[in-house]
């Protein structure tokens, strides 16, 4: 019997336990915010909202506020000196630090040691116990696993205290089992320069036999090509045959599929896109065959949802939108996502938006963000939309799309505005006019706010593409001290400030 097949047999109670998901969601979400109030309720923030006075869901709303990280920062802060008991029991040691508010450069999520191992860890696990439940013949565990990983560094002056990416802290805090089935050695795998981490990675594995691979799908393309480089082949199956699986997440994958679906050619390859933020682990594709993501419900972590779209009797938008627990989601509808978690957030607003597929069990697609949409003259365009339209474009003119920002035109003398978007090819159409009105196109046909400001150019005329240059946004990241790890391109933003950097740096 192969070593995967002796390890399966660990994950098959699991197996057994996910099957709750279909019927039981909201049973599993009640049992989940019992536990979390009363494991906090003696914290500063338990007993500030009276957590030991709160009986269900509707005393938890009423007295508990949504909170966005300026509300909780205040707390985060002391938490990060060194402060017991603040927003969860006991001292918090791990923060992973994210992209920044509009106030501050980066945010310190904590990450307590039940929230690594109920939730991220958590995720981890049921990754692999669904991917071997839909894939009998794997041989996953007979070689090797390329996992990508940020950097850390010391959280101020406090002893064994850490702040970095969230990859980073788990492979800090991995136990040290997972480090005979992982590839690069740990000291390779979280080093900050991304660069000399990049070589490294691909002289490393290179000779390895690698049988998954794991990562946001931008970082880990930009290895694989360096590997490609170094081992002078022509396909990734020629250097690792028994590649069977990539576990992605962080981005869409949208616009890479082609480029790893040609730079990997072998039929037996999977992939399996992972929700997994620095708040949580919140998601998994538990069928290959639907795109949309089994929303995890008996991990730490309690959600509720907000309208985005919501609106008043008399059409216009809601200053209260209706915010309703997992019962209360209607399929098709735009929400942003609210969680409380065992690492300490509160009714926290994430800022992802998510759209329901099914309900029994209940299954989702990110939307697009919250902050990350263009809506300057009443367009309403998220990422999704976004998405779909580049993939469509994609198609129709066999071009790739490697990274892309948009942002909107104001409104000239004569009243004129557009949305103009920067993309660096990895493949660049034969006609970049015609890949234009294609994107344009797609954008009316799935956005009908879209379409009705660009009805005969009265209020919004067709976009416009400026093209990158190669190794811009590498370049760009590298500037902003994000080059690696998991940082994202702001593909969508209703203000000018990312695209201007970028265009300044697009000169010859």
């Amino acid at each position: 019997m192969s070593l995967t097949g002796i390890v399966r047999k660990v994950f098959q109670l699991r197996q057994k336990e996910l099957e709750r998901h279909i019927n039981e969601g909201p049973v599993l979400q009640r049992e989940v915010l019992e536990n979390l109030i009363s494991e906090a309720k003696d914290t500063e923030y338990g007993r500030k909202y009276m957590f030991s006075h709160i009986n269900g869901y509707e005393d938890f709303a009423r007295h508990v506020p949504v909170n966005t990280y300026e509300e909780l920062k205040g707390y985060i802060d002391r938490m990060r000196h060194g402060q017991h008991d603040v927003l969860w029991p006991g001292q918090v040691k791990w923060y992973a630090k994210s992209s920044g508010t509009t106030n501050d450069k980066s945010k310190f999520i904590p990450i307590t040691r039940v929230g690594l191992k109920n939730i991220h860890y958590a995720g981890g696990f049921d990754s692999v116990a669904l991917y071997l439940r839909n894939n009998p013949q794997s041989r996953i565990f007979d070689g090797r696993t390329l996992i990508l990983g940020g950097s850390h560094s010391p959280n101020y002056n406090l002893r064994n205290s850490l702040v970095g990416d969230l990859s980073a802290i788990l492979i800090e805090n991995i136990n040290p089992l997972v480090n005979f089935i992982r590839v690069p050695k740990k000291q390779t795998a979280l080093l900050s320069d991304f660069e000399i981490k990049r070589d490294r990675i691909a002289h490393e594995c290179l000779n390895k036999n690698v049988t998954s691979i794991s990562g946001v799908p931008s970082w880990m393309l930009s290895v694989l090509t360096r590997v490609m480089e170094i081992s002078g082949k022509q396909h990734l199956e020629e250097v690792w045959p028994n590649l069977e699986v990539f576990f992605h997440g962080g981005v869409a994958f949208t616009p890479y599929r082609q480029q790893y679906q040609e730079l990997i050619t072998s039929p037996k390859m999977h992939y399996m896109e992972t929700y997994n933020a620095s708040e949580g682990f919140f998601g998994l594709q538990s069928d290959p065959n639907d795109p949309s993501m089994l929303l995890m419900l008996d991990y730490d972590v309690f959600y509720e949802f907000r309208e985005i779209d919501a609106v008043t009797p008399d059409g216009s938008p809601s200053d209260h939108p209706t915010i309703v627990p997992l019962e209360g989601i209607e399929i098709g509808k735009n929400y942003a996502m609210l969680i409380s978690t065992s690492c300490g957030l509160w009714r926290y607003e994430i800022g992802d938006t998510v759209k329901f597929t099914s309900k029994n069990p209940y299954k989702f697609i990110i939307s697009g963000r919250t902050k990350h949409f263009i809506n300057a003259f009443g367009e309403e365009l998220i990422v999704d939309n976004a998405e779909k339209g580049l993939q469509y474009a994609c198609e129709q003119t066999g071009a790739e799309v490697l990274e892309y920002t948009a942002a909107p035109v104001f409104m000239n003398g004569k009243a004129q505005c557009r949305h103009q978007w920067l993309i660096e090819f990895s493949r660049e159409p034969a006609d970049l006019q015609q890949f234009a009105a294609l994107l344009d196109q797609r954008l009316q046909e799935i956005n009908s706010d879209y379409e009705a400001k660009r009805y005969k150019d009265i209020t919004l005329q067709q976009l416009e593409i400026i093209k990158g240059r190669k190794d811009l946004y590498n370049d760009w990241f590298k500037k902003n001290g994000k080059l690696g790890g998991q940082h994202k391109v702001p593909r969508l933003s209703n203000s000018r400030q990312y695209i201007e950097q970028l265009l300044k740096m697009n000169q010859p």
